[in-house]
């Protein structure tokens, strides 16, 4: 076993989004991280995620944003449709100042973790490995890891999402932190030209009773359509990791449904990057726990549903190695600052937007119309200034100048 008992050596677990920019922030504060992700390298695909508001600004602090435009998929907004493709609302990107539910800088989730990888050069990366065990004493922590040997590390962090494996190991009572908001949803790549010129470069979603919802959204490269299958109530028990049952599930829930979602369900069994899981929070009384503490969705998932993971995971991630170099490497200290500073940000976003999961997959055809009626109203009073405070929450914090030291020549 390799002695790293160094105070600046601190393995990340998780190299989604939140991983490589704590990754990338850590290496500019002069520490020396490493990152340990399960799968074999950077997973491709993923939906659009939104650069909005604080969580704009981090990657703008990172030098990424020129970038990051470079790789943003072009679209118009979001499209309500009636099951024969008929347009019943329409959200402009442009409605709320580019902030809105399609906001100026979409990007693939998978194209946003290429590029923050990119920027994590020089950074270890253990790949197609997971944490087993964590044995922490008063001088560091003893990683086992599952393939490779065990190390020592000063402080653990864990990045590695809604089931994370850190928090599981370090966290009494791990299953009670998760709040599940009663419904599933499924994330894939479809290769059809003729849906994906069909779209117009709009986000269009569907609602179908007994609440199903299915989106198609433009990809970046032609002929590629970002699909998503979302659904309300608990399915038959399934294995999160037996991916075959899962779309057999989704099959068999959305067959004949309407609108294109047969033709998303073709996609979907021929999809090498389908996704299946929960709509859930993750609510901590601490984000950290001796040496170990946790970023992200690890730590305060407020579900797709708000659409502020990404900035929780960008903002978090500058905050939490900012406060390490502020704090000398004192982890007690800038735990504390960490969560000080994140916990109210984190506490705004997981509000759920109106209607919460019942709003996003109405049951009934009625409550299906009105959703739609809500949607047209979303740019006149009442409701766009309830809208607009919504949006607003992912700028709603002051990030701090933390000093950076001079770059080596």
């Amino acid at each position: 076993m390799e002695n790293r008992d160094t105070p600046t050596d601190i393995l990340v677990s998780g190299a989604g989004i939140a991983g490589p920019a704590l990754a990338h922030w850590l290496r500019r504060h002069g520490f020396t991280p490493t990152v340990v992700e399960r799968a074999p390298g950077p997973r491709p695909g993923g939906q659009a995620v939104d650069l909005r508001g604080a969580g704009r600004t981090v990657v703008e602090r990172m030098g990424l944003m020129e970038r990051a435009r470079a790789l943003s998929v072009e679209q118009h907004g979001m499209a309500l449709v009636d099951r024969r493709g008929r347009t019943t609302a329409r959200i402009p990107v442009d409605l709320f100042g580019g902030e809105g539910i399609v906001s100026e800088i979409e990007i693939l989730r998978g194209d946003l973790a290429d590029l923050l990888h990119e920027a994590t050069d020089g950074v270890e990366y253990l790949w197609d490995d997971t944490v087993t065990a964590l044995d922490e004493d008063a001088d560091g922590v003893t990683v086992t890891f599952e393939n490779a040997p065990a190390r020592r590390f000063a402080l653990v962090v864990g990045a590695d999402g809604l089931h994370s494996a850190v928090r599981r190991l370090a966290f009494p009572d791990h299953g009670a932190h998760y709040r599940p908001l009663g419904g599933h949803h499924a994330w894939f790549t479809v290769h059809d030209p003729d849906l994906a010129r069909a779209l117009d470069g709009w986000f269009l979603m569907y609602n179908a009773p007994g609440g199903l919802v299915a989106g198609a959204r433009p990809g970046r490269l032609p002929g590629e359509v970002k699909a998503s299958l979302g659904l309300r109530g608990a399915p038959p028990a399934y294995d999160r990791r037996d991916t075959a049952a899962q779309r057999r599930l989704l099959a068999e829930r959305f067959a004949g449904a309407g609108w294109e979602v047969d033709r998303l369900l073709a996609g979907m069994h021929a999809a090498d990057d389908f996704a299946f899981d929960s709509f859930g929070q993750i609510r901590l009384e601490r984000y950290s726990r001796g040496r170990v503490v946790l970023l992200g969705d690890a730590g305060y998932s407020p579900s797709p549903l708000t659409g502020l993971g990404t900035s929780l995971a960008l903002v978090g991630a500058y905050l939490l190695a900012g406060e390490l170099a502020a704090a000398a490497g004192d982890f007690r200290t800038a735990f504390a600052r960490y969560e000080e500073r994140m916990r109210p940000y984190v506490a705004r976003a997981q509000e759920l937007p109106p209607g919460g999961l019942s709003g996003y997959a109405p049951d009934s055809g009625l409550m299906i119309r009105l959703r739609a009626a809500s949607m047209r109203w979303m740019g006149r009073w009442p409701l766009r200034p309830v809208m607009a405070a919504q949006f607003a929450k992912a700028g709603d914090i002051a990030l701090p100048d933390y000093p950076l030291p001079a770059r080596a020549a």
